[in-house]
Order: C-alpha cells, then structure tokens, then sequence
C-alpha cells in the first residue's frame, strides 16, 4: 500500500506537470467506472485558507482543478470561503453533523478533539516538510492520521503540506530569554505553552485579529504564517522586525475531511480521484515552497522589514522548554505519544543518509 501511495505521488505529479493544470480547460463528463446517474455532482467545500493568498490558497484552487480535470467534469468542488458556513476552528465538527459536506484544513485544529493530531502540525521542533511527508507516505503517519479521524467519524485524507512558519513579529528585541517576560504573544497551542513556560503571556487569537491586535499595541508580538503568507497580509507595513526560523512549526499536514458515510457513497473512482489530486497537491506545495518564500522574504526585507534570527540562548530555551511540553502531553494522551515516537523513529531512521547523501 505504501509503495501505491508513492506511485500514485509520482503519477500525480507528472499529470500536473504534463498537463498545464493551472490553465486547462475541463474535459467533457463522462469516464469509465462511473453510472450515467454519477456523471456530474458538485460537492461545497469549506476552506481554511483564503485561496487568494499565496501557499496554502493556491494549493485550495489547484486541488479543486486537479479534481475535476481528472474525473473528467464528473466531481465539481465548490469553494465556500473561509468562515461562510461555520467558524474555521469549527469546520471538523461542521463536516460531522452535516453542516459541511466537506472542509480543507489545517491538520492542527483537530488537536482540540484529539491531541494526536499535534504531532501532524504543531509539534516544536519538529520534521521539516520532506521528512513528514515521507512519514505519511512511507512511514505510519499516514495510518495513524486516518485512524485518529475515523475515531471522530471523519474521513480524513492528507492534501497539502505546508513548510515552516516564521519565527514571529515582535514591537521590541526578543535577544534574551528575559526578554520574553511578560510578553502578551500569540501562538498556536504548543507553542504557547512553551513561550509560558519562558514568562510570556500566551494570547489565543484568531488569524484575522492578529494584525490589528499589533499594530494598536494590544499585543507584543506572536507568529502569522509564512513569509509569502505574511508578505501578502501586508505585515510589512507594521515596521516591525521578523525573527527566523519557525521553531515552533517547521511543518504542517493540511486535510481534506468528509464524513465517513459520505466518503464511503462516493464513487470508487472519484475516491480514488480525490486521493490521488490530494497526493499531487502535496508534491506541488512542496516543490513551490522554496522559491515562493525564498521571493517573499527578499522583498520583505526590500520593503524595509529586519529579519532577525533568533540568538543561540533563545532557542536553546524554546528547545528545552518544548522537551518539557511534549513530555508532559505524552504523559497525558497515549496516542499522541505513540504517534509521536513513531514519527521521531522514522525521521532517525533515515537521519544518517540525510546527512551522507548531500554535499558539504
């Protein structure tokens, strides 16, 4: 089955570089292993992401195409913006009670019903975007994401991979651990108990409010998204410095979520569809990833903006204090901490060719 998932990786990736996705027109409905009554169905889709924004919303579009591009027009996905129908934190249990037919999302928000699903997004320290995709494709991440959501009554397939985060905006130096005291930031729920533990205030915070919160000074500083992400919310514009790297999420899975009931009455050839456009969004991301922030970082410190990296002390504290963290949640969830383990045990596993196979 793994060795499926990775064909199917690499036969989705030259589809979309064979087919000029972006701009292609859509075949006519109609394809082998689908009824007459099956030949055209459109299916509303709440997003995370605003697909107008760079990375993730590309990825909403792109993923939507793929789809009706391979089922030939036999599955149309339609994009319900971000909020429409139920609140984005929200869209898991939205999808459960048949508010949503279907949600593409960021793994992490899950960890409010299932702590498990932190290890897929918001673990400090944690893989980079390569290193957790070979967890969910080759490895058992794959599985045990799949399990965690069925246990909730979800089909979840993984359908994007986000890359590392910036460190964060800050209205003052963030040099030392002390400056971190009573600190008011936002960070996303692991993060910010490690911050805690560092004398800062955590301050949970929804993605739309944070700009304002800063710019009026009601917060000190705390973490967006990425450079092109941050780029294009305008957070250049704060005169605020930019500290680097994202410690606090290096990589993140994003999900595409049916109901079980209704994943399973789809036709076996439009689930089939479905997974494989998933698969071929995450190679796009991550072959885009690189150069779109590597653009976006150049032209933040073009439009004025000091990128920072953070000082050795810092982040051997933000290291510490994550050790701590994943601790104490591993002691409190069992299957965060076996699902933990496994994905540190498969990215050791493969530590020593990483570091023989590239150059100095």
């Amino acid at each position: 089955m793994r060795r499926n998932l990775l064909i199917s990786l690499g036969t989705a990736a030259a589809f979309l570089a064979g087919s000029g996705l972006v701009s292609a027109q859509d075949r006519q409905p109609g394809q082998p292993g689908l009824k007459n009554a099956e030949l055209s169905r459109t299916l509303q889709m709440q997003t995370a992401f605003n697909p107008a924004l760079p990375g993730s919303g590309e990825g909403v579009r792109l993923f939507t195409r793929t789809v009706k591009q391979m089922s030939a027009g036999a599955l149309a996905i339609k994009i319900v913006e971000p909020g429409r129908v139920a609140p984005t934190a929200d869209m898991m249990e939205a999808v459960v009670n048949g508010d949503l037919e279907a949600a593409f999302t960021w793994s992490g928000y899950a960890a409010a019903k299932a702590p498990v699903f932190n290890v897929f997004a918001t673990v400090p320290f944690g893989p980079g975007p390569e290193d957790m995709t070979s967890w969910m494709l080759e490895g058992d991440g794959g599985r045990i994401h799949r399990a965690a959501y069925e246990k909730l009554g979800v089909t979840g397939i993984p359908c994007g991979m986000q890359g590392a985060k910036g460190g964060g905006w800050f209205r003052g130096d963030v040099n030392t651990v002390a400056d971190f005291k009573g600190q008011r930031l936002r960070y996303g729920k692991m993060a910010a108990e490690v911050i805690a533990r560092m004398g800062a205030t955590p301050v949970l915070l929804p993605p739309g409010e944070f700009f304002w919160k800063l710019q009026q000074g009601n917060l000190d500083g705390g973490e967006m998204s990425t450079p092109a992400m941050d780029a294009a919310l305008g957070f250049d514009k704060l005169g605020l410095p930019y500290y680097l790297p994202g410690w606090q999420q290096p990589s993140a899975v994003l999900d595409f979520l049916m109901r079980k009931d209704k994943w399973a009455a789809l036709p076996a050839a439009l689930r089939s569809q479905i997974e494989t456009a998933c698969q071929a969004n995450i190679a796009w991301m991550l072959g885009r990833a690189p150069s779109v922030q590597a653009i976006a970082l150049e032209k933040l410190k073009s439009s004025g903006v000091v990128v920072r990296t953070w000082s050795a002390d810092v982040l051997a504290a933000f290291r510490r204090n994550t050790d701590i963290v994943l601790k104490e949640q591993a002691e409190r969830d069992p299957d965060f901490a076996a699902a933990l383990a496994n994905q540190r045990a498969f990215v050791q596993q493969a530590a020593g060719w990483r570091t023989l196979s590239r150059l100095p």
